[in-house]
């Protein structure tokens, strides 16, 4: 188990770091948030939620919810303690009375009856983002999960154009990237969706489609590791080829930005300039790491003084609005950072597909 092991340094570095006695790493079945689990367990979570205990010495357990039997094929888990409890809360402030634990989903995962029972017992530490930094840089087993993961969401994106016409419905289009996802492992790891003007709505039957279609679409394959890959398809209005100028040119300046010393507060100058030149508005993150849970730190943004490092995975999507609001261009890519600059993971060049 070399690749645990190594999670396990890199996790143990940073708790010694910021005096931490253990991590309690929360998951749940809530698409994306299953990451920090699987991570340091080999464990999937389809069902409610869980739990991974490290000490920063000694063996680690997983912490399933006894009322449901089921959360997952127990048995993918490399963690010999499985424990089972009729309250995971519990019997968390029990094992970790008294000590300083650092947790992460500590704002938006841990159950609130699991932190009731602990909060007075345990000393808890918000941990998501020292956690995140630590696993950011992927080893090369991670990278080779991440390129199957990228391979993937392309063959899926080709699935969608292919099925893409003016007049369909959204749930015609897509239902054969979802098909592909599921058959090529991905499971309910997915989170697909199309922008109706600058929002993000579901692929339902009774959405239909326009002359321009933009999808989102974000998977993570078989070994776990979420990716994003998508462009827009049809005919753009003079407005939002406008835009495309913008993304062609910031397609090309990340190559240059993505650079191991530079800081996330340098790429996103560099990728938004020529939308910002172009007075757009970015209304969604323009970027964020990415791995085993679908957003992670470091974001690309405004004032985010992190450093990048060589193997760092960042997922790409500068939101352009137009100033009146009703239309915008959305396309996703996954990113590596490499000792020469970035580079893009997926074989798909950055334009409108008509």
């Amino acid at each position: 188990m070399v690749e645990a092991d190594r999670r396990y340094e890199l996790t143990r570095r940073a708790m010694a770091e910021h005096e931490l006695d253990a991590v309690v790493a929360a998951g749940s079945e809530y698409t994306g948030f299953e990451g920090a689990v699987r991570y340091l367990s080999g464990f999937l979570i389809v069902h409610r939620y869980a739990y991974v205990v490290l000490p920063l010495e000694g063996k680690p357990v997983i912490v399933f919810p006894g009322e449901a039997r089921y959360v997952g094929e127990h048995g993918q888990s490399w963690i010999e303690e499985q424990v089972f409890a009729e309250h995971p809360g519990e019997w968390l402030a029990e094992r970790l009375a008294g000590q300083r634990v650092g947790v992460y989903g500590l704002d938006y995962v841990i159950a609130a009856r699991d932190f009731a029972a602990m909060q007075h017992k345990v000393s808890l530490v918000p941990f998501d983002q020292e956690f995140d930094l630590a696993r950011a840089v992927k080893s090369e087993a991670e990278l080779a999960s991440v390129r199957e993961s990228v391979q993937i969401n392309v063959d899926g994106f080709h699935a969608f154009r292919e099925a893409y016409a003016p007049g369909r419905s959204a749930a015609e289009v897509l239902a054969p990237a979802e098909a592909l996802f599921v058959e090529r492992g991905c499971g309910r790891q997915t989170m697909n969706m199309v922008l109706v003007g600058p929002e993000f709505a579901i692929a339902r039957d009774d959405l239909v489609l326009g002359e321009l279609c933009i999808p989102s679409l974000e998977i993570a394959g078989p070994g776990g590791h979420w990716v994003e890959i998508s462009r827009a398809l049809g005919s753009p209005s003079a407005e939002v080829a406008r835009m495309l100028e913008a993304y062609e040119e910031y397609f090309e300046a990340a190559k240059n930005a993505f650079q191991p010393g530079a800081t996330a507060h340098d790429v996103h100058r560099a990728v938004s300039k020529g939308f910002t030149d172009r007075g757009y508005t970015l209304g969604h993150v323009t970027g964020h790491s990415i791995g085993m849970t679908m957003i992670e730190h470091p974001k690309i943004g405004e004032g985010i003084e992190t450093e990048l490092t060589e193997n760092m995975v960042f997922s790409m999507h500068p939101h352009a609005i137009s100033a009146d609001g009703h239309e915008c261009l959305y396309m996703q890519d996954t990113w590596l950072v490499t000792p020469d600059g970035g580079e893009a993971l997926a074989d798909l060049p950055m334009r409108i597909y008509r």
